[in-house]
Formats: C-alpha cells, sequence, structure tokens
C-alpha cells in the first residue's frame, strides 16, 4: 500500500515562507492516482508516476479555481470541487501548482471508483474545515 494518509508538502512549506506560491495569480492543478503511486510529505512536484490512466481522464489533471481567506486570526485556502467524466478508479490525489511544486496529497483511504462522473469534493471553505489552513 503506498498511500499513508493526507500531506502538506515540505516543499511547499517552504514556498510559502519563500513567497514562491500566489493564489491570486498561480495555475493549481489536482491530478488523480491509483495505489502504485508512492506520494508523501517529501514529494517535491507533479509525476506521471502511478497517475490514473482512464478514458476521460487527461494526465496533468484538471485545473484547480482556489478561494483564500482569513477568519479568527486562521488563513486558509480551498479549491472549487472538480469533476472527471468515464469510469475511473483512484486511490489519491496531487494538488499542484502548474509547471512546479506539489501542494499537497489527498489520500482516499481506499479505491474509488465512478461509474460515470468522478468527483474531488473539497470540504468547505472555512477557518476549521478548509484543506489548507494557516493557524
Amino acid at each position: 500500500m503506498s498511500f499513508t494518509g493526507n500531506f502538506t508538502t515540505d516543499v511547499f512549506k517552504a514556498a510559502l515562507l519563500n513567497a514562491d506560491v500566489d493564489f491570486g495569480s498561480d495555475t493549481f492543478k489536482i491530478a488523480l492516482y491509483t495505489n502504485d503511486a508512492v506520494l508523501n510529505q517529501t514529494t517535491a512536484a507533479y509525476t506521471t508516476d502511478g497517475e490514473v490512466v482512464a478514458s476521460g481522464y487527461t494526465a496533468g489533471g484538471l485545473v484547480l479555481t482556489p478561494s483564500v481567506a482569513s477568519l479568527d486570526g486562521v488563513s486558509f485556502v480551498s479549491f472549487d470541487d472538480v469533476s472527471w467524466s468515464g469510469v475511473i478508479t483512484a486511490r489519491g490525489a496531487l494538488i499542484y501548482k502548474d509547471g512546479s511544486i506539489a501542494v499537497c496529497v489527498l489520500d482516499f483511504g481506499s479505491d474509488r471508483t465512478s461509474a460515470a462522473t468522478f468527483t474531488v469534493q473539497f470540504p468547505p471553505a472555512t477557518n476549521t474545515t478548509a484543506i489548507i489552513r494557516l493557524d
């Protein structure tokens, strides 16, 4: 089993401190992976190793639409849900800055298979539930 949990990557944390990430102007994507992928907190960038191959899925995944906010001393980032059409099986995903760094690894907990539409649904964009939170 290659997926071992959800991670914010080390390279993303460093990129934040170096001002190398701008959720207002950079392009972010999400790619889907099988359990053959080796993704964890040390993942540095997008990779095709273990990426899903299926009708309706294009290597590299889809562009994400981020939203950034702050509330009660917590800054947070969330993304709009994304969907692919087709029969797709994935164990997890990688959010990454297009052409650059890995942001976070998402472990779905087990293989997820769609019958017609595969959707990644993000948690609500709040200071306690958003996918990325800094406090």
